[in-house]
């Protein structure tokens, strides 16, 4: 079922894009007086679902969720519709049309999505608010760090005061300034001495190829919230409530250094240190095979943590959303540098529609929801801007070209290119969706 959902949301952000692109598209046409022959949400090779005419019009919905396209008449483009392009141009073609009008027409679908990220941020922001975790916050016990934050010269308990100098709110916010900024340097305090640890050459394409944020996370006192079927710790007398302090005399009172140190002790007679109320206790248990004693601990965050909860009115939101959609155009374009730099090996992670689908979550909300779809908005925009022939940022490439040159490139340039972009496209589509399988495997 949660698959089902979560192909759900994806088709329903999909249809949302699509649609506002290419009505960009739609709107900048007609503005112009230039004929629009189709209007679809999918694409339709072989066969439609659905479609009807309405002045002048087709529009219809394909069965193949790969996108979707208007068809502008005297355009070369996906339809390959050539031979319509060897009779005499119509003054309402698009071939016709000056070549700012045809600038703006390209541009239409891009715009768009930059405005639907623009407008869902302002009704997130003045619904939803934002809420974080302040970095001060996490400061209250130290950051847990994995292993290769450790090989950074990171430790458990280090407090994060900035990032090359420069002080971040949003703790959650500092793995992915690492990676984009190029971070050099991370200031912390260590018991009191503020220290200043110089990253390694390889630290950002280590953190590409470690995919995972958690190699810093914030530290947490480990109280018991639960037990397992069969839990050994439940059976040694821990209960719910109780406050994990050691194993063996070791200190492990926060979860996440527990969790590292219990591996050691597989198929071992252990002492748990606990807390309850106000006594200390020393409880007799052997530890498993699987290193685990079946006891989940307590982890919202909310529950150790202050979160920061900023509200806004109708008129604030307005340059927030602003911001925020720059922000993200700008974060968007830092990860595409990462693809074209072999050391990150960044082509690893580029996935497809699995990888697309995987990241709505496992049920229905409407605020991640409306997020997600802001952020494939911006990326939609940004990847159909490149100058790459059959996106939009190629015809874009040649009509920029024909303003400074003046001299407009052949029907045979354009169709060649645009079959050399398509297949470009769908070699893409095919690595991306390949990527995704791959790592089903794995």
């Amino acid at each position: 079922m949660e698959i089902v959902i979560k192909i759900l949301q994806l088709l329903l952000s999909l249809s949302i894009l699509v649609i506002v692109h290419e009505l960009g598209h739609f709107m900048a046409a007609k503005l112009f007086k230039t004929r629009v022959e189709k209007f679809y949400l999918f694409f339709n090779p072989w066969f439609t679902l659905y479609k009807f005419e309405y002045k002048g019009t087709e529009y219809g919905i394909g069965w193949l969720p790969l996108g979707g396209y208007v068809k502008i008449a005297g355009m070369i483009d996906e339809s390959m519709d050539v031979e319509a392009m060897k009779l005499p141009p119509q003054p309402w073609e698009f071939r016709s049309k000056p070549a700012w009008q045809r600038l703006i027409i390209m541009l239409g679908g891009v715009i768009m999505n930059v405005i639907l990220a623009f407008v869902i941020y302002i009704g997130m922001l003045s619904t939803y608010g934002e809420k974080y975790l302040p970095t001060t916050e996490v400061n209250r016990y130290g950051i847990s760090v994995d292993s290769l934050a450790n090989t950074f010269g990171l430790q458990n308990g280090d407090h994060i005061l900035s990032v090359d100098g420069k002080y971040i709110d949003d703790f959650n916010k500092i793995p992915l300034t690492l990676i984009l900024d190029n971070a050099q340097t991370i200031q912390v305090d260590r018991a009191g001495e503020k220290i200043d640890i110089k990253l390694p050459a390889s630290a950002i394409a280590s953190l590409v190829k470690h995919k995972s944020p958690m190699f810093i996370s914030a530290r947490i006192p480990f109280i018991v919230n639960g037990f397992a079927a069969n839990s050994v710790a439940e059976k040694a007398g821990l209960m719910v409530g109780d406050s994990i302090l050691g194993i063996n005399g070791i200190n492990t009172r926060y979860f996440q250094e527990f969790r590292d140190n219990i591996q050691k002790f597989k198929n071992q007679a252990v002492t748990i240190d606990a807390k309850r109320g106000q006594d200390t206790l020393h409880l007799a248990l052997t530890v498993p095979a699987e290193g685990l004693i079946g006891v989940s601990p307590k982890q919202q965050i909310e529950d150790f943590f202050t979160l920061t909860q900023k509200t806004y009115s109708i008129f604030q939101a307005v340059p927030a959303g602003v911001t925020k959609t720059f922000d993200g155009i700008d974060g968007y374009l830092k990860q595409l540098k990462l693809l074209v730099k072999p050391e990150m090996k960044a082509y690893e992670s580029v996935g497809g529609f699995i990888t697309i689908g995987s990241i709505f979550p496992a049920q229905f909300h409407w605020e991640s929801f409306w997020k997600l779809t802001a952020f494939l908005s911006i990326m939609l925009a940004v990847l159909n801007v490149l100058p790459i022939p059959a996106l939009d940022g190629g015809h874009v490439a040649f009509l920029l070209y024909e303003m400074v040159s003046r001299r407009k490139p052949s029907d045979r340039f354009l169709e060649v290119a645009q079959i050399i972009g398509m297949v470009l496209l769908f070699g893409l589509l095919i690595f991306a969706n390949g990527n995704d399988i791959v790592k089903l495997f794995k």
